[in-house]
């Protein structure tokens, strides 16, 4: 069997209410066990808005024809009103997701803020938005949160660096194929990094491209090797898109593929890890920055 990660991203109120417990039940029923990574903080997503101004974004918005994807609630959520608290509001959704057996991450704090403004930030200030997601979230388990996911792949070194300081045991921060140590700027080897290397739904969606056909491309991308990561979202695969998701993982299961956390896959990985380092790039698909692994 061929083994794959499974990755899932829960950035809003909406998705963590809605998307988590249709995923949970999705996976009960496949047998499958995934890796959740959890924003707790203020949903504040609709505050991206103000990026149609960029050409770039607004054809993202149109071709993934986001309004009907997302709904309203969640593009507008916390521009005319204050973004709902996630994690003390729903966080017995979180252990619900860790009762049944599944690894629990962190995500952000405020999705929108650290990727709006982590390129920005001091040491100082991504060293405490991490830390009040990091504790949050802890609380919520009862346990030290164990790996985190850096929001919308916005990481460089001085993310990677500022990660340091809470022992995560890996953190999947930038796109790229296969585990390895991410060096810092002193020379030394970071905390290992499990990178996402097949595409999200949003990176190629258009009016053009069916579900059926997107999967068919993860599908093939997958059977190739190991080692591949697949990242879905609460608030499109846990919604509008849930019944061809279920329909996603019984094909997974009919080829031989075994989805696995993350952790097991990083655990799975021969020998010892590679080095590389983690640079700001692009990826087709998604607007903006993004830490990648450097070939």
């Amino acid at each position: 069997m061929i083994s794959a990660g499974l990755r899932i991203d829960v950035d809003t109120f909406r998705g963590t209410r809605e998307g988590v417990p249709r995923l949970i039940d999705l996976l009960e029923e496949a047998d499958i066990k995934a890796t959740f990574f959890f924003s707790v903080g203020p949903d504040n997503m609709g505050r991206h808005l103000w990026r149609l101004a960029q050409p770039a974004f607004l054809w993202k918005m149109m071709r993934s024809q986001a309004a009907s994807l997302y709904g309203w609630d969640i593009l507008l959520a916390g521009t005319a009103w204050p973004g709902k608290p996630i994690g003390r509001e729903l966080g017995p959704l979180m252990r619900r997701a860790q009762a049944a057996g599944h690894e629990i991450g962190l995500h952000a704090w405020d999705h929108h803020g650290w990727q709006a403004h982590a390129h920005q930030w001091s040491p100082a200030q991504l060293h405490e938005q991490i830390r009040k997601g990091h504790d949050c979230l802890s609380d919520i388990l009862g346990q030290p949160v164990r790996c985190s996911a850096a929001a919308g792949w916005r990481a460089d070194t001085r993310v990677i660096e500022a990660k340091e300081a809470f022992g995560f045991h890996y953190n999947s921060d930038c796109r790229g194929h296969g585990a390895f140590h991410p060096r810092l700027s002193d020379g030394r080897d970071g905390t290992p990094q499990v990178p996402v290397n097949l595409p999200t739904f949003d990176e190629v969606v258009s009016p053009a491209l069916s579900v059926d056909t997107f999967h068919d491309l993860v599908l093939k991308r997958m059977a190739c090797g190991p080692g591949n990561i697949y990242t879905i979202h609460a608030e499109v695969e846990g919604m509008r898109l849930a019944p061809k998701f279920r329909e996603l993982l019984q094909r997974v299961k009919q080829q031989g593929i075994g989805f696995r956390p993350l952790g097991e896959m990083l655990s799975e990985s021969s020998g010892s890890l590679p080095c590389a380092q983690v640079v700001r790039g692009r990826v087709k698909g998604r607007q903006g920055w993004l830490g990648v692994r450097q070939p």
